[in-house]
């Protein structure tokens, strides 16, 4: 059994600290909130847009398996093919067995998916770009600090 070094005391978090971390939240809540009436407007839920996202996103490794599609979004198994279903239905999802394992299901984007994922990603990217100096200057904040070398450090 390894045991874990002592954790070190944080400095206490001053006002500003609290200000910035409340504006990191502000920031990440305005970018889902754009991100959800994105999808929205483009006939998806959310997740859904999540989804489409996530199987294109990782395409070039290999294509995505519903179990890898489950664990990228944080859902169970089941709710994946429950999602994965019902992105079937609106012909954006296809679905395929993995030539080495029949019972592994591959996913992959359908033309009309790609041409609805091409318009939100650009969507998204243009807002990123809008939220960067804003996210950059915060984190930088929290960036961390070097440390001294002192005699007790060589």
């Amino acid at each position: 059994m390894t045991r874990k070094p002592p954790m070190q005391r944080a400095p206490p978090l001053s006002q500003a600290d609290y200000r910035r971390l409340a504006e990191f939240r502000h920031l990440l809540r305005r970018f889902l909130m754009f991100s959800e009436s994105a999808a929205e407007a483009a006939g998806l839920t959310a997740q859904q847009h999540q989804a489409l996202l996530a199987i294109q996103g990782f395409a070039d490794e290999e294509p995505v398996a519903t179990g890898t599609l489950a664990d990228r979004l944080g859902i169970r198994h089941h709710s994946a093919v429950g999602l994965v279903d019902r992105l079937a239905a609106q012909a954006l999802v296809r679905r395929r067995s993995a030539t080495a394992d029949r019972r592994r299901v591959l996913l992959e984007l359908t033309p009309k998916a790609e041409r609805l994922l091409a318009g939100l990603s650009a969507a998204h990217r243009d807002e990123l770009e809008r939220l960067a100096p804003l996210l950059k200057t915060l984190l930088g904040h929290f960036a961390p600090k070097p440390r001294r070398r002192g005699k007790a450090s060589r």
